[in-house]
């Protein structure tokens, strides 16, 4: 169970260190790559949202243990 939080960590500081970079250090890419980078970034922390809200039902009905 904590392998899954330390994942869902992982992934969530990824996809905010992505959209940092695509925001604000990639100002020179086209912008359509950066709309296409910025799209997966929000991915990314659109799967780490409904993932973490997954992981604590299943935690909360099946309770410590």
């Amino acid at each position: 169970m904590w392998l899954d939080w330390a994942a869902i960590g992982f992934v969530g500081v990824f996809g905010v260190l992505w959209t940092g970079v695509v925001v604000f250090a990639a100002l020179d890419t086209p912008v359509m790559l950066r709309v296409v980078q910025g799209g997966f970034g929000v991915f990314l922390l659109a799967w780490v949202g409904l993932r973490a809200l997954r992981l604590a039902r299943q935690t909360r009905t099946r309770g410590p243990g």
